[in-house]
């Protein structure tokens, strides 16, 4: 959600600062400030908006320059989007601190009762600048260096927290912190940097180390040392991003949605080849073993948004492959509803970040109760990824845009992978069919090309109903869980009230929604169903709906009151949703343009949900 970034070296660091907040944008925000070291003290300019207003604001200051300072896209939690509750927060009385911060404060305000006993006054409605204050008054007129009273402050702290923290007593010094929110170091030569996300710090390094809960950073320009909550020094490792700057820009798209949906041919692929080799599904680096996927009772899928969706059809195609209890759960439900694990169960936790807050208590929870706990995210040694018991990576790379594509689209490669493996583990699945599930799955990328292909129709589409007040999305079995993720798509980007339902629901209430001139697309993928699906293409016609179809190849029903058909390539019916979720993309999209909407930053929808 919110964005921090700092830069401690030789250069002037403002332009870095704003660099670092402009690769942030992805994650979310309603306001922006930075906070620099000038001659004259500590300098903040902030303002409610747009980074832009940010940059502009900065113009208006004049010229002046810093060889240290940090930066913050907020998020509202406490206290609505305003100047004066924006990022960085000054505490003590003549401002000598400065705090940026990423997270919740439960207890702040007992601490903000407290530091006002004793002074304090309080600019804003955050929980942030209680922070603020409280380094500053356990820090004055005490002979210790920031990063000690930094980890005496964050022991009277309840809640989580990403912190940068700078202070007049060090021009060149940044102190970060974590708890239960991303932050990492990035290592330069000469300069250092703190960062929430490898995507503000890819311009100057490549390097980087992972902060861990409950460790203290001292960053300065020429060297980086790590404390623990104890006060012992961490020896920490190393690591290098693995992907281009080129990866996390547009290359020429409009959006970084439309770039992002013409990558899931790439993504996909990425994320299949490597475990099929010889038509053989092979992965057990990750923990996965046969007997484990053997003696599992039950297998948990836990998730959020988009990725929830994903594990509506890995539930599907792991019970009909694998024949064992699969369950599917929205993280937020999971974790307060008092679950059945049991300790030989398998809970597999999809998130795209690794950083999302209610999956990770989930997958903690799961922990806690004896299971064995599958990660399968995007961001690689993300919080969710170190913590599970094994990892399975979607290599779609990094995502900007707020509304997932790419990444979904891996997901299911990925849950694919595991309910074939599932499958061969349990004794269900031959060599043969093995062999047909495997080049069915290396089939796919070419698949989605040409599903990406009839984006002109897609494009006709979007532009005929882009003024339309509501759309209804109707699918059965794995075509409604393809509903769900296209309903979602288009209401988070073009903000039409959309809603989907199983199609046998339609007589339970929903029709009585539909009216002359709905627009309602219907999924056909599933053979089984089609007749099911021809008749409720024909309740909702008969009540003056337009229907736009999305169906199989070999799809046979009655198409003639449907005032659109877009064929779906010959596939796996088990594979179709990886298909028909294309158009839907294609069409919350160029809705969303039609509408001069912020496709790429949704308003009120952050990238990575790190808080509750």
């Amino acid at each position: 959600m919110c964005g921090i970034v700092g830069f401690t070296g030789q250069e002037n660091a403002l332009p870095i600062l704003m660099r670092g907040l402009y690769s942030l944008e992805y994650r979310g925000y309603d306001s922006a400030g930075i906070a620099a070291f000038t001659e004259d003290g500590l300098k903040v300019i902030k303002t409610k908006g747009r980074i832009s207003n940010l940059e502009e604001k900065l113009r208006g200051e004049g010229s002046f320059s810093s060889t240290c300072g940090i930066g913050h896209t907020r998020w509202a939690t406490h206290g609505g989007p305003s100047d004066r509750n924006s990022h960085p927060h000054l505490g003590g009385r003549d401002g000598k601190v400065a705090v940026v911060h990423n997270g919740i404060i439960e207890n702040y305000l007992f601490l903000r009762g407290q530091l006002e006993k004793h002074g304090y006054v309080f600019q804003s409605e955050t929980d942030t600048e209680t922070v603020a204050h409280l380094i500053d008054y356990l820090h004055t007129g005490r002979q210790e260096d920031l990063a000690q009273t930094v980890l005496k402050a964050l022991s009277l702290l309840r809640g989580s927290y990403a912190l940068g923290v700078v202070s007049m007593d060090d021009s060149s010094e940044i102190v970060a912190a974590r708890r239960d929110n991303p932050l990492i170091i990035g290592l330069g030569e000469g300069e250092n940097m703190i960062a929430s996300d490898i995507t503000a710090i890819i311009s100057r390094t490549r390097r980087y180390i992972i902060l861990d809960d409950n460790e203290v950073a001292v960053v300065r320009p020429d060297r980086v040392t790590v404390y623990n909550q104890l006060g012992d020094v961490v020896d920490k490792p190393v690591q290098e991003v693995n992907w281009d700057l080129s990866a996390a820009e547009k290359g020429g798209y409009a959006h970084f949605m439309l770039k992002e949906i013409m990558e899931q041919p790439r993504a996909f692929s990425d994320t299949v080849r490597p475990r099929i080799q010889d038509g053989e599904i092979v992965f057990e680096d990750n923990g996965l073993t046969d007997e484990r996927l053997r003696e599992a009772g039950h297998i948990h899928l836990i998730a959020c948004g988009s990725a929830y969706h994903a594990g509506m059809v890995g539930k599907a195609v792991i019970e009909e492959l694998g024949r064992v209890r699969c369950s599917v759960s929205v993280a937020s439900e999971f974790r307060y509803s008092n679950p059945i694990i049991r300790e030989k169960d398998l809970c597999i936790v999809i998130s795209q970040s690794g950083e999302t807050a209610d999956s990770l208590a989930a997958l903690r929870q799961a922990q806690r109760a004896g299971a064995f706990t599958l990660a399968v995210v995007n961001v690689v040694s993300s919080t969710i990824a170190r913590e599970a018991d094994g990892v399975l990576y979607t290599w779609a790379g990094p995502e900007i845009a707020v509304a997932t594509t790419k990444a979904y689209s891996a997901q299911l490669a990925a849950l694919y992978l595991i309910a074939a493996k599932v499958a061969k583990a349990r004794g269900l699945l031959d060599r043969q069919t093995e062999r047909e599930l495997c080049g069915a799955l290396l089939q796919l990328p070419d698949s989605i090309r040409e599903m990406l292909e009839q984006i002109k129709t897609v494009q006709y589409l979007a532009s005929k109903y882009a003024n339309r007040s509501s759309v209804f999305y109707l699918g059965r079995g794995l075509d409604y869980a393809a509903a769900m993720e296209a309903s979602l798509k288009l209401k988070e980007i073009s903000y039409v009230h959309s809603e989907a339902y199983a199609a046998g629901e339609l007589k339970h209430g929903t029709i009585s929604l539909i009216e002359e001139g709905t627009l309602v697309v219907a999924l056909a993928t599933q053979r089984h169903l089609y007749e099911k699906t021809v008749s409720n293409i024909r309740e909702v016609t008969a009540r003056g709906a337009e229907v736009v179809l999305i169906a199989a190849e070999d799809f046979d029903g009655d198409v003639s009151a449907c005032k659109n058909v877009i064929r779906l390539p010959a596939c796996m019916e088990r594979f179709a949703a990886s298909l028909s979720i294309i158009p839907m993309q294609l069409f919350a999209y160029y809705v969303a343009v039609e509408r001069s909407c912020d496709v790429d930053k949704p308003r009120n929808l952050a990238k990575s949900v790190t808080v509750e």
